[in-house]
């Protein structure tokens, strides 16, 4: 019965095919049959929807990790029970702060359970393209490590090295010394002790900000976005939202920041008192994300400097409230850049650039409003590529994280296969 299912799909892909290629070929001149008839009208002619069967769709077995590597860090500190399904899923709280922004691991689990547009979960590991460590490593730091005594901090190490060694030991971790393996490590500072480990695996990151390039490094690992903190912009909807957004740049943020996190003081001492700049130095609270929206929403420029590492949440703020983003960084890598052109919808300076006196500001000054036209109306249009939600939507942040993911495989399975036949490992190095 299966194997009918699969050719009917198969026919119909096919005849979809023909029917858009004559078509295709019907507009372009190569047959030209307009004088005696009109099939179809050019101004809805479009792109036919691809047929896609559960082949397409990348396979993930997922670990049955008990809910103390994962969903029970939710329920409170030092939570267990049996692996999380469909039925005990919790949700995520409403407002978390910080550990709201790295909160991939979850809505990675998530759509596993529910199912979702690019990712299908086998229970069968032979049948499998990935296999996905569902530990969740930044939510670890966040509630054991980082404001936590001397013996929640070694709760934290022991459960990072529970997982390297239960991976290390796993059959279908030595077939590929764990290069077909997904581990999310969103937080900077996650699985911090024990990622030269596991350091052969598909991680998912913030950035590159802090590990070495021999742990982490664009080759292999896929950078995915911060879930923003504040509330997306739905009724962006104003006759002329250029003239709307009365202030020219803002940013709120903190200043007291490490590495090139440390320009951010500068600019401010640049920027503020500006009579179109808000840059206001504060931290994260529920009143500061009020601030923060309605800043964002009434700006025609956010500004995106460094922090710790190259990368942070305001970014993504800025885009869900369709102000285009000035990013200042020297470092910076982007979620989902081989399918997003960021150069539409953001400007760029160089962290030298930003800090020569007036430059930025006479820029952005300058700029044309058919440009940032242009820029808003395509941020409305890519807006959804970085939302994370449950069930999980077609084109949204963690359908994209897993395409990304199946993009790394080729590489992945090239080095499991030539591993497998050479005498010497990496002789060409």
């Amino acid at each position: 019965m299966k194997v009918k299912d699969t050719m009917s799909k198969s026919l119909l892909c096919l005849a979809v095919f023909i029917i858009f290629l004559f078509a295709s070929l019907f507009y372009t001149g190569t047959i030209d049959y307009r004088s005696s008839f009109s099939l179809f009208d050019s101004s809805t002619l479009s792109k036919p929807t691809p047929c896609y069967t559960e082949s397409d769709l990348l396979k993930v077995y997922m670990y049955d990790l008990e809910m103390k590597y994962n969903t029970g860090l939710l329920k409170g500190s030092h939570y267990n029970a049996p692996a999380v399904t469909v039925e005990t899923l919790p949700k995520w709280p409403y407002y978390t702060g910080l550990r709201k922004q790295h909160s991939v691991e979850y809505w990675m689990l998530a759509s596993l359970l529910y199912g979702n547009d690019e990712a299908v979960r086998v229970l069968d590991p032979e049948s499998a393209d990935v296999f996905f460590v569902p530990f969740f490593s930044s939510l670890s730091y966040n509630t054991y490590y980082r404001h936590g005594n001397d013996s929640e901090v070694k709760f934290d190490d022991a459960l990072q090295a529970e997982i390297a060694d239960f991976l290390q030991k796993s059959e279908h971790w030595k077939r590929s010394s764990g290069r077909d393996h997904v581990i999310p490590m969103h937080h900077p500072n996650a699985f911090r002790r024990y990622r030269e480990k596991v350091n052969a695996a598909i991680f998912i990151v913030a950035d590159f900000g802090r590990p070495p390039p021999t742990v982490s490094n664009l080759r292999k690992d896929v950078v995915a976005p911060y879930a923003h903190v504040v509330e997306t912009f739905e009724g962006d909807k104003t006759a002329d939202p250029y003239e709307s957004r009365t202030t020219l740049l803002f940013f709120r943020g903190r200043t007291d920041r490490k590495d090139d996190g440390k320009d951010r003081q500068q600019l401010k001492d640049m920027l503020s008192g500006q009579k179109d700049v808000v840059f206001e130095a504060a931290g994260i609270s529920g009143k500061g994300v009020n601030e923060s929206t309605n800043g964002m929403r009434s700006s025609k420029f956010c500004l995106h400097p460094a922090g710790d590492t190259p990368s942070s949440c305001r970014l993504f703020d800025a885009i869900v409230s369709h102000c285009v983003p000035v990013i200042v960084s020297d470092k910076i890598e982007l979620p989902f850049e081989d399918e997003l052109d960021y150069t539409k919808f953001s400007i760029f300076f160089s962290r030298e650039e930003a800090k020569k006196e007036g430059y930025l500001l006479d820029q952005l000054r300058t700029f044309p409003k058919e440009r940032w036209l242009e820029m808003w109306g395509y941020l409305k249009n890519i807006t959804h590529h970085f939302e994370y939600q449950y069930p999980p939507k077609k084109g949204d942040a963690v359908n994209m994280i897993w395409r990304q993911v199946k993009h790394k495989l080729p590489a992945a399975k090239l080095d499991v296969h030539r591993n497998r036949r050479l005498k010497v490992p990496d002789w060409w190095r």
